[in-house]
């Protein structure tokens, strides 16, 4: 998972549910983006992260609450902002915990999102994670031999998810794309690739 920007992604499911800190004001309204002065002539720009949202201007709002948002249209329980502790600290600083608990949220959401995709036998998943461990553990000695047992996967990846890409794409796109986790345009590209077809076919 990688969750040090402004957006969080997963490994397994990318773009289909990116992850972010979302804003809401008092009356429960969803904000425009921030402006944000970029330089000392005056210019700027518009920015959607939550730390801007400080109410310094008409243009930059003061957040009332966060809450984590999904790229799938989940959103996460609200959290208030406590303004009264935050003193004079900068909104990035008094915010943060807010924040890492809207990241918390949203790592919730991911699990409960693979718990609802196909599952996979549990001597594969065991046989998966022993595969990976053992090519971690040969990259100490020899990286590029680990390279190639890489390079193995993927063919083997590659030969083995031929057919059932192709067979895939006769089934119902919503059945397929929730049982990997992925939006459709994800999926759609997924089964390209692995079928090797033009995911615009």
């Amino acid at each position: 998972m990688n969750g040090g920007g402004e957006t969080w992604t997963s490994e397994e499911y990318g773009a289909s549910h990116e992850g972010r800190v979302g804003v809401l004001l008092a009356d429960g309204s969803v904000p425009n983006p921030g402006y944000v002065d970029a330089s000392s002539s005056g210019s700027g720009g518009e920015v959607r992260h939550w730390s801007v949202y400080d109410g310094a201007c008409t243009l930059r709002p003061r957040a009332a609450m966060l809450r984590s948002e999904c790229s799938c249209g989940w959103t996460g329980e609200p959290h208030p902002v406590d303004w009264a502790a935050a003193g004079d600290r900068p909104f990035r600083e008094s915010g943060s915990r807010d924040a890492g608990r809207c990241l918390d949220d949203w790592a919730r959401h991911t699990t409960q999102v693979g718990e609802g995709t196909v599952p996979l036998p549990a001597e594969l998943e065991i046989l998966l994670e022993n595969v990976a461990a053992a090519i971690e553990s040969l990259a100490h000695d020899s990286p590029t031999a680990a390279i190639k047992a890489a390079r193995q996967l993927e063919i083997i990846a590659q030969r083995t998810a031929h057919w059932p890409a192709h067979e895939a794409r006769t089934q119902d796109p919503g059945n397929v794309a929730a049982a990997l986790g992925l939006n459709a345009e994800d999926t759609r590209s997924l089964l390209a690739r692995f079928g090797g077809w033009s995911p615009y076919s």
